[in-house]
């Protein structure tokens, strides 16, 4: 299974792909571009910039999103552009940023967070629910492949930097309710784990940096099938476009001495998966 590109705005560290239902949009981020974006299947890209680290984003309403900044959580307008800081994020440290996130069918919205400098455990799994944040995982350095069950009784987060995938089962407001266990080891096939969401049937697709691929795993962890794609460091997928059945992924040119034309680009898979629709935020 292979990709095509769906815009070819280049990215240094493209990550945070989310499908927005009522606009039929996809929204997309340059983490250390300090840009967020926004267009449709078809149609310009909207570009939206800011003064700070952004990183990911959540549906709260028709026109407005729980935006992941630097140093906070904000409320953004779709429509103008506007936002105001909702709740502060680790704001006490200066020295980290946000990183992936993603809502769960709770009404929550996680967020990792990490150093800037990429420090080792400086990071942390975190979540906010009506009104309340709460730091759920310490001691993470890369934190990502943030995605849930479909029924929510499960959610799931790794750290990159110990190429590790967990699964923690959730309470019914979405609280953790047990500690986390090992849902897929990577380490042996010297591979990254990076964003990831679940699709309808309850398979993890998981954007793997370096190895050019979207790969999926079945509710046990066990490897299925991947789809490739024209870059080398995928960084976050998801399921949007007509009947949610188009994978969307997003690359960077980070880090690479000679970046081919396309690293950093946003790129579409058609008819691979089915995905669910993405949970609104409860503020």
């Amino acid at each position: 299974m292979t990709a095509a590109v769906f815009d070819p705005t280049p990215c240094v560290l493209g990550e945070g792909a989310l499908w927005h239902p009522d606009s039929q949009s996809l929204i997309w981020f340059d983490i250390l571009g300090r840009r967020m974006f926004q267009r449709g299947e078809t149609g310009a890209v909207r570009r939206f910039e800011f003064d700070q680290y952004v990183s990911a984003a959540g549906r709260v309403s028709e026109h407005t999103v729980i935006l992941a900044s630097q140093n906070a959580l904000n409320l953004l307008d779709l429509r103008t552009g506007a936002h105001e800081v909702l709740v502060p994020l680790d704001a006490e440290n200066p020295l980290t940023r946000s990183n992936d996130g993603r809502a769960d069918p709770q009404g929550g919205f996680w967020i990792g967070t990490m150093a800037i400098a990429v420090a080792p455990g400086a990071g942390a799994i975190w979540r906010y629910h009506k009104g309340e944040l709460r730091k759920l995982f310490p001691n993470i350095t890369i934190p990502n492949s943030i995605c849930f069950a479909p029924d929510g009784g499960h959610a799931y987060f790794s750290d990159t930097a110990r190429a590790i995938i967990w699964k923690v089962r959730l309470d019914a407001q979405g609280w953790p309710m047990a500690e986390p266990e090992v849902f897929a080891d990577l380490r042996g096939e010297g591979l990254n784990p990076d964003g990831a969401v679940v699709d309808v049937e309850g398979a993890l697709w998981s954007a793997q940096w370096g190895a050019s691929r979207v790969a999926r795993y079945d509710a046990a962890g066990t490897f299925i099938d991947a789809v490739t794609f024209p870059a080398t460091q995928i960084s976050c997928p998801a399921f949007g476009g007509a009947g949610l059945t188009t994978l969307f992924a997003t690359s960077a040119a980070e880090g690479l001495v000679d970046p081919a034309a396309l690293e950093g680009a946003v790129f579409a898979a058609a008819d691979v998966g089915k995905g669910q629709e993405e949970h609104s935020v409860l503020i």
